[in-house]
């Protein structure tokens, strides 16, 4: 199968059927430079349909950079990376306004979330007042600076990778971050098979660099418009708010999810279906993202933690206490 597409051809409207079939070609690109992380591209996919962002954590070396930045190549749309440090700006994210000598007058200059996809790559290592630098785009996809708002152009998607908070020169993301991101996913390392398959690929060149787009920003804003029309039952929607709710009254979680987290996990199962080739969401599609969507945005309580219960065996037993409703 080609990976080339015609820039001349822009469709206006788009099926579930596209979403399929163009979503499997950015897949497939994604693969020649991940290997062995289906899941992972998956999700990622997921997250950029529903118009989600990705937080993407793990120790050094497993990938986490790799995948943003293969997806941002599989698509022809605006890629910008932002390295955070600890002397990262608020305004290196936001843009400054200069003043120009010729004109006498000051003229905006964007900053890196200027862009379709944003790669934040380790987020955590810069102060909290810079992440904080995010939070309007991330939720309004706008920027204000000096008294003026900046629309940023859709599709726009933030992927940000993050080391563990234990590891040295990393600050905790408030948790006013954490729930901006739709789901959270952990790389984690290869299978030795899928490791031996890198060394031949990567050994001698860069796949990333032989990464050419197969779709383009516009084809990606009518798959989202295409997934948007995914039926939810009203039974689903039920079941959605009480696993949102169950962590809310979980003995194990001293924060639970919050109202934004219960949308996200719609929007992220309706994608999750459309990938699936289906045009409704079933009670699967909900319980099978519930700990990617939900687990970085509550905190475990004292007990919890000294019971070593992790947040994501938390999150799944209260799925699994909330009754699977009887049709979709």
């Amino acid at each position: 199968m080609s990976l080339s597409y015609d820039k001349s051809a822009e469709a206006t409207t788009y099926s579930l059927g596209d979403v399929v079939q163009i979503a499997g070609r950015i897949r497939t690109a994604i693969e020649r430079v991940i290997e062995g992380k289906r899941s992972s591209i998956d999700l990622a996919l997921v997250v950029l349909l529903a118009e989600g962002h990705l937080l993407v954590e793990d120790v050094p070396g497993v990938g986490k950079t790799m995948l943003a930045k293969s997806l941002g190549r599989s698509i022809a749309c605006s890629v910008r990376r932002v390295q955070f440090t600890p002397d990262l700006l608020p305004s290196d994210i936001t843009g400054v306004s200069v003043f120009n000598q010729e004109t006498h007058d000051f003229e905006f200059k964007p900053g890196g979330i200027f862009a379709n996809i944003v790669v934040g790559d380790e987020i955590n290592r810069a102060s909290p007042k810079t992440q904080s630098a995010l939070l309007e785009s991330m939720e309004e996809r706008q920027v204000s600076v000096d008294g003026t708002t900046y629309l940023l152009e859709a599709p726009f998607m933030v992927v940000a990778t993050q080391n563990p908070i234990e590891m040295e020169g990393t600050y905790p993301l408030p948790e006013a971050q954490r729930d901006r991101f739709m789901a959270r996913i952990e790389m984690g390392y290869p299978t030795p098979s899928s490791e031996l398959d890198m060394l031949d690929s990567h050994g001698s060149s860069d796949p990333l660099a032989q990464l050419e787009p197969v779709t383009d920003g516009a084809t990606v804003r009518g798959l989202i418009e295409a997934v948007k029309t995914v039926y939810v039952s009203p039974a689903v929607k039920h079941y959605i708010v009480q696993i949102v709710n169950a962590t809310r009254h979980s003995h194990d979680l001293r924060l639970g999810a919050s109202p934004r987290a219960t949308l996200q996990l719609l929007r992220a199962s309706r994608a999750y279906a459309a990938l699936a080739g289906r045009d409704y969401v079933s009670p699967d599609d909900v319980a099978a993202l519930a700990v990617s969507v939900l687990a970085h945005r509550v905190l475990p309580s004292t007990d919890a933690q000294l019971a070593r219960r992790s947040v994501a065996d938390i999150i799944s037993h209260a799925v699994h206490a909330v009754k699977i409703p009887d049709r979709a």
